[in-house]
């Protein structure tokens, strides 16, 4: 079988929340085969199984370029957790050797500095996940201005306060008291697809524990709840802080462990947090 129907990737996760990797500098995998691929791959039990399929991607404006597609085969802006995996990979298979970079995404270019270990492993990632956008039309969400701590009408019955906001997708953030106690998967779906978010959205459960410690669960928009979400972190903390919950260092605990968030002068949220490499495997022909 000759080289041009045989692709390597690999297998990585973000505090469980996983992704596979594949380097697509070389524009192998076309737009319309990625989002396929993607729901093809990440399908559980039967594939490799993945939240997510990030390609590396050639790019004139930064280092490198990340796309990420959901399981679903929908293709979204930004994912914290997803870029973290991604920034290890191109450490780590000499996409280049840079601790310091940029990647180019569908939300803006990201920095990202890389903590490294004495065998030139990458144990941490820290990325400027640039600041909130409050903005209804924006986010987007139909409305004229923001929507800070208002109320949502939910299956025409439930009633929750929310706030909304961007961190380069959409987020719809709601406060609870007990985050081990909040169905997720009943309300998740229905916020998701509510009217009022014409893209979708991803939501968050947030329960403070105190001024510097959050628990957090999000069902992510074409994915369902997963054991950690970046971008959705980044969004929890920022609504926090701006209803004066927590101040500007957060550490947030997930189901899949815990991320480190602070906020900067101008209110730019650093998310910091390790990522693994699972294992590595190649795909042939049919399957790609």
């Amino acid at each position: 079988m000759s080289d041009s129907n045989i692709v390597q990737f690999w297998k990585m996760h973000g505090l469980g929340n996983d992704y596979v990797v594949i380097d697509n500098r070389d524009g192998k995998i076309c737009d319309q085969k990625a989002s396929v691929l993607a729901k093809k791959l990440c399908e559980r039990r039967f594939s490799v199984g993945a939240d997510g399929l990030l390609l590396v991607c050639g790019s004139k404006e930064a280092d490198v370029k990340m796309r990420i597609f959901n399981s679903d085969g929908s293709e979204a802006e930004m994912c914290g957790n997803g870029i973290r995996c991604f920034s290890k990979y191109c450490y780590e298979m000499a996409v280049f050797k840079k601790s310091a970079f940029q990647v180019e995404t569908l939300s803006g270019i990201k920095n990202v500095w890389l903590t490294l270990n004495s065998y030139d492993e990458v144990v941490l990632v820290r990325v400027d996940m640039g600041a909130p956008n409050w903005n209804c039309k924006s986010i987007p969400m139909i409305g004229e201005d923001t929507c800070i701590d208002s109320s949502l009408t939910v299956n025409n019955k439930e009633v929750y306060n929310v706030t909304c906001l961007s961190m380069g997708n959409p987020h719809c953030i709601i406060f609870v008291e007990d985050v081990n106690k909040t169905p997720v998967d009943c309300i998740g779906p229905l916020v998701e697809n509510h009217k009022f978010f014409p893209k979708r959205t991803n939501v968050g459960f947030v329960q403070v524990i105190n001024e510097n410690e959050l628990m957090v669960r999000v069902w992510e928009r074409g994915c369902g709840e997963t054991l950690a979400c970046g971008t959705g972190t980044c969004a929890a903390v920022a609504a926090a802080n701006k209803l004066d919950k927590v101040g500007d260092k957060v550490t947030v605990h997930v189901l899949g462990g815990n991320l480190q968030v602070k906020i900067d002068e101008k209110n730019h949220l650093f998310l910091s947090g390790a990522a693994e490499k699972v294992c590595q495997g190649t795909l042939f022909g049919e399957n790609y």
